[in-house]
């Protein structure tokens, strides 16, 4: 069992969910149950994952758990496109969290490879 909190990759994850958590609090009230929730669920579900994997029986399921996360991280990059193009995000703050989410895919990638090379 590892230590989530010691990964550089949930730091970054977890770091993105605060940002989008922020974000949305400026969506309008009409997508609270819509996009707004959407967007934080994808969000809270790539380090939620990564924290479940560690807490699995060894690499694999880590690197199943990681692949989950990445899913919930090309979720979340359609859903921060929908809120720019709804004009829901400025282009700065789009730029800034697709930026984020593009990272920690990078580094999803890396990290699930290295599992499967350590097994």
């Amino acid at each position: 069992m590892k230590d989530f909190r010691k990964l550089q990759v949930w730091e970054k994850a977890h770091r993105l969910t605060l940002d989008v958590y922020r974000a949305t609090q400026s969506f309008p009230k009409v997508e609270v149950y819509g996009l707004t929730s959407q967007m934080r669920r994808a969000a809270s579900s790539i380090p939620a994952n990564i924290a479940e994997g560690c807490g699995r029986s060894g690499d694999a399921e880590l690197a199943r758990f990681s692949q989950i996360a990445m899913g919930s991280a090309s979720e979340l990059e359609y859903h921060l496109l929908l809120a720019r193009d709804l004009e829901y995000l400025d282009q700065p703050n789009y730029e800034r969290l697709a930026n984020q989410v593009v990272e920690v895919k990078r580094m999803l990638t890396s990290f699930i490879q290295t599992l499967k090379a350590d097994r």
